[in-house]
Formats: structure tokens, C-alpha cells, sequence
């Protein structure tokens, strides 16, 4: 390490003696910062607005922010949302408001996890940010269409940042190996090998890429060997446990299930083994991943092969019963069978639209004919009169009986699709339907007709 640095910047983590002092050397979001790119544009002319900066751990959210403050000469205020509450907030606002009226200097309230604000604290900055007392800047990794109100949203520009990319964690590692002030001033050499591991377990996140670095710098330093080299050894020391990035809670989780399930619909088998095995690489629970195949079975499947939803089940069975790996490998026995089996929404579809109409109509009356009748007064009110038990018909189908209530006669949900066994079904609902046309014993004739169908 370099002997510029004090004993006490000694202690400073690396992550944080590194970090940018200036957009040159900020890594990464060239999408907002490069050349007559908006958001450089806006810091180059020293037009500051309300921001929010959307992205995963690591890429820089905090140092973009503190950039754009020390571009635009802005007073600097930082809380976080998990600490901070609403006398903070009001402290900050009235520091930001003596800086306003004795400078005439514009202040960034940067708040760390906005979205851990409840609605109240969040709205406490509105009148703030409304008349310019503060420059917003929220930083969150989650999604701020779920996680800010929208009173805050709408006065505030969303900018997402994204992971950084194998090319740009490098570049962050090699200034920390070379820089003479803050860094280790090249005294220390990572092998080839070593930094794509590193690069790797890093997945995307600077400050882990830089904490990893820095434990195994001084793994090196504390084995006392002479040696000046970390290598894949050092490394894997180091590392010893998974580093992917998966928050179980959050907006990665939530991304991942998503792409396991699109690819199943999808009919897409290789992918959905990928982000099978992603989010259990990630450490997700594999008993959710098993309940959420028994959904895929039902949407996506259905009726087009019943069979799906019975080995979505086994596989849960398994994963309960035997743990992993076998637990594991049926999940994804059972995943593979779902994305190559036929499709159909046809059942996920009829529930909703039924769902909807309960809630949208009137509650309907049962026909008396469907009604039950335990007692002598129901049969003299003619409970259950006039029923036809189907299997004393031929077939054992009423053609012609109604089962809707009167004010829905004929009205549909289910609608097969032409996909596996939902083909046979179409064919013979619609042979049952055409029966039901023609029976002499129609329960309602055409002219009285008051269906919803639609």
C-alpha cells in the first residue's frame, strides 16, 4: 500500500478510498453519461433536478450522486432511509434552506434506500422538492413504480443504472492494483485467472469486486510468504461461499421467476433449465420454485395435458420429502416436461373471466330445479323440482337442461384451445352443445332468451 496514505486512511475500506473523484473516472453507465447523453448534459450545464437512481448494488449510485454535487458546486447532504426518520429530514431541509438563503447554494439531499421511506416520510420532501429548497436524489434497488407513491414519482426523473459489466469491474480492480494514493500503488499482482474469478463472483457489483480484492490482499500480506501475487488459490479462499447476486425479496427474485416461467410458456426447456438452476445457484428456497410450477401447470398447461400439474406435484412431493439433490432434480424433471408439453391458457382464462362476472353481477337467484330439497316445505316449493339426473339420460348428458342461473343462460368461459387433449375436449363440447341445440327439452326456449353471453 502506498505511504501517501495516513494511518487512519489506512482503515478506510478500499471500496470507499476508491471511489470516483470525478466523472472520468466513473466506470460503467454510459447510457446515461456518455457524450450528449441527457443526464451529462444536465451536470455539464449545472441544471439540476429531482432524480431517482434505480439499480442493483454496486454500480454507483451514491458516488453518481456525489459527482453531480461536487460538477454543479452543491452542498452535499446524505441520509439514509433505514436510519434516518422524519426529524432528519426536517434537519436537512432546514440546513439545505440556511444554505439557500446565506450562499445562494443549491443542496442534493442524496437519500441511501429510499424506498424503506413509508408514505408519510416520503411525503414529507414534496413541498421541498416542489419549490426547490432541495435537489432530490433517491437511490433504491427496487423498482420505484412499487416502492415511492406517486406524488414523489412525478417530480422526480427515474434514471436506471445497470450492472456493471465483466470490462468495467476490470477496469475499477486495475486502477485499485495501480492507484499510488489510495490503492496499492502496483505492489500486488493479480493473475489472470484470479481476476476473472474474482470478476465473476463479484457478479456485477464494484463494491463487492473491491471488498474481495482488498480481503485477498491482505490474506497475502498476513501469510507472510513474500509472495506479491494473488492467485486463483488466494481467491478461492477468499470466495469460499456463493457471491451471486439474488435477493430473495426483491427485484433480481422477482426477474428470475419471471424468466423461468415465460421461458416454460414458451416451450423454451433449455432456458427454463438455465434460470432454474440460476436462482438455485442464487440460493432460493427450491420449495417455492416447486409451488410455482404447480401455478405454471395450471396457467399455462392446463387442460392441454392434465399430466402436468400431477408431476408438478410429485416434484414438490420429492423436494419435501428427500431434500436435495433429488429434490432438485425432479423440479426440474418437472420443469422440462411443462416447457415441451402442449399449451393452453384456456382454464386460467375461464376461471378469470368467471371470477370477474361474480363480482360485477348481480347474485343471481339458484334455479329451483338446481336447488336442494332436505325437507317437505322446500318440495312444496318446488326445490329441486323437474331435475334431470344426467346419468339416467343417454350418455349420461340432459341435453337441453340448464344449469346457469336463468339471467346467464349459455353463457361461456371455457374455450379450449386446439393443443393436446383440449382438442378432444373442443370436439366434444361442441358435439354436447349441439345436442343441446336440438333437444326438444330445452329448459328455456330461444325467445326467452336473457343471456350474457359475450
Amino acid at each position: 500500500m502506498s505511504d501517501l496514505l495516513t494511518a487512519s486512511a489506512q482503515h478506510i475500506p478500499l471500496a470507499a478510498r476508491m471511489r470516483p473523484r470525478n466523472l472520468e473516472q466513473y466506470a460503467g453507465q454510459d447510457h446515461l453519461l456518455g457524450a450528449g447523453k441527457p443526464l451529462r448534459q444536465a451536470i455539464v450545464a449545472g441544471e439540476l433536478h429531482s432524480m431517482i437512481f434505480w439499480g442493483p448494488p454496486g454500480v454507483g449510485k451514491t458516488t453518481l450522486a456525489q459527482l453531480i454535487a461536487h460538477a454543479t458546486d452543491a452542498r452535499f447532504i446524505s441520509i439514509s432511509a433505514v436510519l434516518a426518520g422524519v426529524k432528519d429530514i426536517r434537519q436537512a431541509i432546514a440546513d439545505a434552506e440556511q444554505e439557500r438563503d446565506a450562499h445562494n447554494r443549491d443542496t442534493i439531499l442524496f437519500v441511501d434506500e429510499v424506498h424503506r421511506f413509508n408514505k408519510s416520510q416520503q411525503d414529507a420532501f414534496l413541498p421541498y422538492v416542489e419549490n426547490g429548497t432541495v435537489i432530490l436524489i433517491g437511490a433504491t434497488t427496487e423498482n420505484p413504480s412499487f416502492e415511492l407513491n406517486n406524488a414523489l414519482l412525478s417530480r422526480c426523473r427515474v434514471y436506471v443504472l445497470k450492472t456493471l459489466d465483466a470490462d468495467q469491474l476490470t477496469r475499477i480492480v486495475r486502477r485499485a492494483l495501480e492507484d499510488p494514493t489510495y490503492g496499492y500503488a502496483g505492489g500486488f499482482a493479480l493473475e489472470d485467472e484470479a481476476m476473472a474469478l474474482l470478476i465473476a463472483a463479484a457478479d456485477g457489483d464494484a463494491r463487492s469486486a473491491l471488498n474481495l480484492l482488498e480481503i485477498a490482499h491482505d490474506l497475502i500480506e498476513a501469510q507472510q510468504s513474500g509472495s506479491k501475487i494473488i492467485d486463483r488459490t488466494v481467491l478461492e479462499q477468499v470466495i469460499g461461499s456463493n457471491y451471486r447476486r439474488f435477493d430473495k425479496g426483491g427485484e433480481y427474485f422477482y426477474d428470475q421467476i419471471s424468466a423461468l416461467h415465460k421461458a416454460v410458456r414458451g416451450s423454451a426447456p433449455d432456458a427454463a433449465l438455465y434460470w432454474l438452476a440460476r436462482m438455485l445457484d442464487g440460493g432460493c428456497d427450491p420449495l417455492y420454485i416447486a409451488r410455482r410450477t404447480v401455478r405454471m401447470a395450471s396457467e399455462d398447461i392446463g387442460n392441454a395435458d392434465p399430466r402436468a400439474l400431477r408431476i408438478a406435484l410429485d416434484a414438490w412431493d420429492v423436494q419435501e420429502r428427500l431434500g436435495s439433490p433429488e429434490g432438485e432434480l425432479a423440479i426440474a424433471q418437472a420443469v422440462i416436461y411443462m416447457a415441451v408439453a402442449p399449451k393452453s391458457n384456456a382454464a386460467y382464462k375461464a376461471f378469470g373471466a368467471a371470477t370477474r362476472d361474480v363480482k360485477a353481477l348481480p347474485a343471481y337467484e339458484v334455479p329451483l330445479h338446481l336447488r336442494n330439497a332436505p325437507t317437505r316445505l322446500m318440495k312444496e316449493l318446488d326445490y329441486g323440482a323437474d331435475y334431470r339426473y344426467a346419468h339416467d339420460e343417454e350418455g349420461a348428458f340432459a341435453a337441453g337442461e340448464n344449469y346457469f342461473p336463468e339471467e346467464l343462460k349459455e353463457k361461456l368461459y371455457y374455450q379450449p384451445r386446439q393443443s393436446g387433449l383440449e382438442i378432444k375436449i373442443a370436439e366434444k363440447l361442441s358435439a354436447l352443445r349441439q345436442r343441446d341445440k336440438t333437444s326438444p327439452r330445452q329448459r328455456f326456449s330461444d325467445q326467452d332468451d336473457t343471456s350474457c353471453n359475450g
